[in-house]
Order: C-alpha cells, then structure tokens, then sequence
C-alpha cells in the first residue's frame, strides 16, 4: 500500500504523530521514510532506538506534523491562507497582540475572534469526522474510492474515482506497462499519470535525460507526460529542469 493510501486511513492520533508502528518497523506518514526496529541509530554523537529516531526524522525532514500538515493543499486542508498564516502564529505560541502586531490586523480582539471561529471549525469538524465513522458501519453499498494524493496541486471532481473504475481505465490504457493513448479527460488523465508515477523511483533524483528515457519507454510523447506529472503534483523538479523527482 503506498503512503498516500495510508495517510488517509489512519487513526487522529496515528497522523498526530506522523507515523505508524508495524511488527518490524515504523513507517513516516508524510514521506515513507521507513526505521526498522531492533537497531540502534547514531544522530549528532548519540545514538536512538527505532521510534525515537523516527521522531528525529520528523523533526529535521518536516520540521513537524503540524507543519507539514499546514503546507498541504487548501482543497486538502479546508483552510483558506490567512487562516492557515493564524494557525502557524498560535502554533508559534505568540499572544494574539503580537499576532496583531505583526499581521497588522484589526485589534486583540480581532485576533480573538479568529480563535473562535477556528474553535467552531474544530467542533464542527469533531462532529463531521463521528458521523462518518457512523456511516462506515450502516453503508454497505459505498464505493472504495483511490485516496487522493497528498501532493495533489488541485483537488476536484477529477478526484471522485473508484477502485474498480481506476482498474478498468489502467487496463483500458496500458498494455505490458505501456501507455497506448494519453486520454482527453481529466480524470482518466489522473489515473494515467498515477499508474506512471508507479513506475518511478522513490527516493531518488533524476537528472531530466534519465527521466526523458524512462518516458519514453511509456509513452512516445514523453514531454506531454512529464510535463503533467509535473502538473498533477506527482513530479517536482528544479526550476531550471535539470532534476526531477516524485513529491512526497
């Protein structure tokens, strides 16, 4: 299962920490990185058992869960840019007259307000998330839909794809691994570009030639397809285009 399939499906205090605990190992919900369990590992002449190291990765790769969290799409996150620029104030522990002060907004008391307003977000997404997990119990007929990925620059209707339906256009469009036609709408778009994507390395950097190659292995029009990795948020890259790499 990839990381994207699993950051969806974990518990609040799963995505709280920022990874999850497996019989051999722990695993980074916000870029895979994987910490096998059982060896010691050395960090700035001290040395960390598995979970702790894990929590150190975290720390010097994303900064935090929160942060990370924050940086994700508005379509993921529900939050508009001044609210996400309040949420990284309050996370910084300012008191709302430097927060005042230093977005040059209003008053305290404006900053107040945009504290109750993020509370009544809070209880209304409380309230939401239970009746969902409700709904799991009683809707036997809900579809199994392909998570969205995190790294996805826009969150639409594109989105609104089952398992079954993503299996049936990855056999419609590929034969042996090769993309046959680079489909017109949007959503069959989405899951070509995905099925490609999981066909390149994790982890791994691509000098843009390398890349071009391995494209075009797939598809004949390898710069139309690099182009919508790019697009999509499967790729990112360099902004002179002489690197390239799957976005976490």
């Amino acid at each position: 299962m990839e990381v994207s399939d699993i950051f969806w499906s974990v518990s609040l205090e799963e995505l709280k920490r920022g990874f999850i605990q497996e019989s051999d190992s722990f695993t980074c919900l916000l870029c895979g990185e994987r910490i096998e369990k059982g060896i010691v590992y050395p960090y700035e002449n001290r040395l960390y058992e598995a979970e702790r190291y894990m929590r150190i990765h975290i720390e010097n790769t994303h900064q935090s869960v929160f942060e990370y969290l924050l940086g994700m799409d508005k379509k993921l996150t529900g939050l508009t840019e001044h609210q996400k620029n309040l949420l990284s104030l309050f996370y910084q522990g300012k008191n709302d007259k430097e927060i005042q002060m230093e977005l040059g907004i209003g008053s305290a008391s404006t900053i107040r307000h945009h504290r109750f307003a993020l509370k009544e977000k809070e209880r209304q997404a409380k309230t939401f998330l239970a009746m969902m997990e409700l709904l799991k119990e009683k809707d036997e007929y809900a579809p199994a839909f392909v998570p969205v990925h995190k790294t996805a620059t826009m969150v639409d209707e594109r989105y609104d794809i089952t398992q079954d339906e993503q299996e049936q256009l990855v056999n419609k469009y590929f034969s042996d691994g090769l993309l046959t036609k680079f489909p017109q709408k949007e959503k069959q778009r989405l899951v070509v570009l995905r099925e490609i994507s999981n066909q390149l390395k994790r982890d791994y950097t691509y000098d843009e030639q390398e890349l071009n190659q391995i494209l075009k292995g797939i598809y004949e029009d390898y710069v139309l397809i690099r182009r919508y990795l790019v697009e999509y948020g499967f790729l990112d890259r360099k902004s002179d285009g002489s690197s390239y790499w799957l976005k976490k």
